[in-house]
């Protein structure tokens, strides 16, 4: 028997999922069969992926592929231990190496996972008498680590610069350190972190800069090195941290900074210290796509190409994808319900995409969170988007100016949506999907 003192008791309150389920809706923990390049088949049907984080399409290349393969041979399928006592090999170091020059850092320390790697080096750096500014939309594991650092977190308005002076300018004084945090690539919405007016105000405040690339490492700069290289302020950024669960293939993080910064995390990050070290095939598969993304730029190329075609359709048709830059591209819905129903008829109609709700988002601000691949092909592409057009209309959202308008209010009140068009997506023509 249990009583409301019972530690289980929200547990067995908890019925969300149920109701959800109960209305056929439940989109989540979808069993993945097989994958083949921008499909997945789940259920016996094969069905176009556009809500996959593998940007470049790297997860099925040839050479990644069988430098996991030899890595297994070479040290086994596991380290058994941290890094920091048993578990380091000369793989992980030899990766640190080329990742740091990569991404014209003096260091770099590989964590097993992108979380651990925002929730150690936050939590390490930050002592009782300093301060995070963190941007409002910035990702979980930076909300963790704000949250297990010892000093302050104050928040501003996403990616809004004269929100961030606010703060700065009534709060900046109070404290020794201070430390701007926010994504370089934000993973709801798609835009871009305004990091030249960032770097102005940590110059004009006294802050540190730290980029989370997650989203960036792949997608964004010359050969994909990021944020900082996209704006060229590499040697303004003073820490940039990144995954290799996106547009690397794999699983775990890094952070890069000055050698000395880095060497300080090394030692005093406990989500790196007491956690086992990545294993073998997983610092393969990453140190391939590496020379991958150096050797071979039309993956990047691809991508770009397949996310201006894709925004400038679904903005032509009518959707609100808020201020997406990049090749993730959401689609305003609204309301949670309607979202889950909307991604079941996607799923049902072949294309695989993913809800977001509260809390991620606000409430009432549900998203169809869509992204695309180097490896769309143009009929993974015009398949999409003729049941996206479909489903738009039968859902009400488009064809209808007043629910658009609805939406737009939405998107300017809670997204901080700018009336101007993303820079990153130029107008070119755009082939006609069947």
């Amino acid at each position: 028997m249990t009583t409301s003192n019972d530690l289980f008791s929200k547990c067995y309150s908890y019925d969300v999922p149920t109701q959800i389920k109960a209305a056929g809706l439940y989109p989540f923990f979808k069993a993945i069969e097989s994958t083949c390049g921008s499909s997945v088949v789940t259920e016996g049907k094969r069905r176009v992926m556009i809500g996959s984080n593998n940007y470049l399409g790297l997860t099925h290349h040839e050479r990644v592929r069988e430098a996991a393969k030899q890595a297994i041979d070479q040290y086994g399928t596991g380290c058994t231990g941290s890094r920091f006592l048993n578990g380091n090999l000369v793989a992980h170091e030899e990766l640190e190496t080329q990742l740091a020059k990569f991404l014209g850092k003096e260091s770099c320390l590989v964590f097993s996972t992108g979380f651990f790697a925002n929730q150690g080096s936050l939590s390490s750096l930050i002592g009782r008498s300093d301060v995070i500014y963190s941007d409002r939309e910035n990702h979980a594991s930076i909300v963790e680590g704000c949250r297990l650092a010892i000093g302050d977190t104050v928040k501003f308005k996403h990616n809004d610069m004269e929100d961030l002076e606010r703060v700065l300018r009534t709060t900046r004084s109070k404290y020794e350190g201070a430390l701007i945090v926010a994504d370089g690539v934000f993973s709801m919405s798609g835009d871009i972190l305004n990091l030249p007016e960032v770097v102005k105000l940590a110059k004009k405040y006294g802050c540190r800069v730290y980029v989370d690339d997650a989203h960036g490492l792949g997608v964004l700069g010359p050969q994909g090195q990021g944020t900082a290289a996209h704006f060229g302020l590499t040697d303004e950024v003073d820490l940039i941290m990144g995954t290799f669960s996106k547009s690397f293939a794999s699983i775990g993080g890094y952070i890069a900074g000055k050698a000395e910064v880095v060497d300080y995390i090394r030692h005093k990050a406990r989500a790196f210290m007491f956690t086992a070290a990545l294993p073998p095939a997983g610092v393969a598969t990453v140190t391939e796509c590496l020379h991958v993304v150096q050797e071979e730029p039309e993956h990047l190329t691809n991508l770009w190409k397949n996310a201006r075609k894709m925004k400038l359709a679904l903005n032509d048709m009518g959707y609100n994808t808020l201020n997406s830059q990049t090749p993730i591209i959401p689609l305003l819905i609204g309301d949670d319900m309607q979202a889950f129903a909307f991604t079941k008829k996607l799923y049902e109609s072949g294309v695989f995409a993913t809800p977001v709700v509260r809390p991620a988002v606000p409430e009432g601000c549900a998203l169809i969170r869509t992204s695309y691949m180097a490896s769309h092909s143009e009929e993974d592409l015009n398949t999409a988007l003729a049941v996206l057009e479909k489903l738009g209309h039968e859902f009400g959202i488009l064809g209808n100016s007043e629910r658009q308008e609805q939406l737009d209010g939405i998107a300017k009140t809670h997204f901080g949506q700018k009336s101007q068009p993303a820079p990153t997506f130029d107008r070119e023509p755009v082939h006609q999907y069947a």
